[in-house]
């Protein structure tokens, strides 16, 4: 089944977002000043606080299931995503976007990257339904990527290079050297031609980074819902949320050194599940002295919390440690 909600609250949904995403040009544009702390804090409170409103509301009016699997889907996607702005970080200090230009770009690469995940979720919602098959392919690469995420090691180690798709942007698009505040297109000051300032490059990187990373986060939270409606509001509160907790916690990333191991265990934990509910649709699990138990949305729900829990305390425990071992200097008199 792709959703269960009917066509009109799909529409006012979607309306809904694009609301959301409208009003938060309008901020942008009217910002004159830098992100600070206290601006990315308040709009972080604002974006979680609406996903609250929005879970409350499917609690009321879908029942417990289709809102527990909207929390669950929601804190998987947006852990899932503090991962990007690792990435983030790296593409903003390697072509060195200016202050007052980055909230622009990630915005434009997070709306850019939005469009393209619905037209995944989308796809992936009818695979589903066509064939329940899907879920063990689904759950053997979320298993798999949970193994390469957890050998990786700690965050520090990551590192961006431009893919074929961007260098071929450089040689095709008529780009400057040189940016101009926040604007994407600038007039050459020698030659008089109009170019697209390198901003264009970023947003580009930026939307493709969030693609990527997509490609686990998508079949990690269709291992917690097949309802497509679920799955695609998910993705958009956890991305409209994704750009302000970049300036909120840019610092802290660094401390949370242990990231890769909890994202890891939750992806593993998703993928396993995803194979076990493949097999009690596939009856496997009647066969034989095979009794595999189901995994329901309040224990992947109290699994992902605990694990998300753990990961960003034993991270603070371990940091907190590191920074008192201030090497000792012994002082030699001559």
């Amino acid at each position: 089944m792709v959703s269960v909600m009917p066509p009109l609250v799909w529409v006012l949904t979607i309306v809904g977002l694009l609301a959301i995403v409208a009003f938060d040009l309008i901020v942008i544009a009217r910002r004159n000043h830098t992100v600070t702390i206290k601006d990315a804090t308040r709009w972080v409170l604002v974006y979680v606080g609406l996903a609250a409103l929005f879970a409350v509301g499917l609690f009321l009016f879908s029942g417990g299931k289709t809102g527990g699997e909207f929390v669950a889907g929601y804190i998987t996607e947006y852990s899932l995503s503090v991962d990007n702005l690792f990435v983030f970080v790296i593409i903003m200090a390697r072509f060195s976007v200016p202050a007052m230009a980055q909230d622009k770009v990630l915005y434009i690469g997070i709306v850019v990257s939005m469009v393209l995940r619905a037209v995944f979720i989308l796809a992936g919602a009818a695979a589903i339904s066509a064939a329940s098959w899907v879920f063990y392919i689904f759950g053997a690469f979320l298993v798999y990527t949970a193994i390469k995420l957890a050998i990786e090691g700690e965050n520090d180690e990551a590192d961006f290079q431009e893919n074929a798709v961007l260098r071929g942007m450089r040689k095709i698009l008529p780009l400057g050297h040189d940016y101009d505040g926040a604007k994407l297109a600038t007039r050459d000051q020698q030659t008089g031609k109009r170019l697209l300032t390198p901003l264009v490059i970023v947003i580009s990187a930026i939307g493709m980074a969030n693609v990527i990373f997509a490609l686990d986060s998508i079949p990690a939270i269709f291992g917690l819902t097949q309802d497509a409606y679920i799955v695609l509001t998910a993705n958009a509160f956890a991305l409209m949320g994704l750009r302000q907790l970049y300036f909120l916690i840019g610092g802290l990333l660094e401390r949370i050194v242990y990231l890769n191991v909890g994202l890891s265990v939750i992806l593993a934990f998703i993928g396993v599940k995803l194979i076990v509910e493949a097999l009690h649709g596939s009856h496997i699990d009647d066969i034989g002295a095979i009794h595999l138990p189901h995994i329901g949305i309040i224990t992947s729900l109290s699994f992902i919390a605990a694990t998300l829990f753990v990961t960003t305390v034993a991270s603070l425990i371990k940091s907190s440690l590191d920074a008192r071992r201030v090497p000792v200097k012994i002082k030699v008199d001559e």
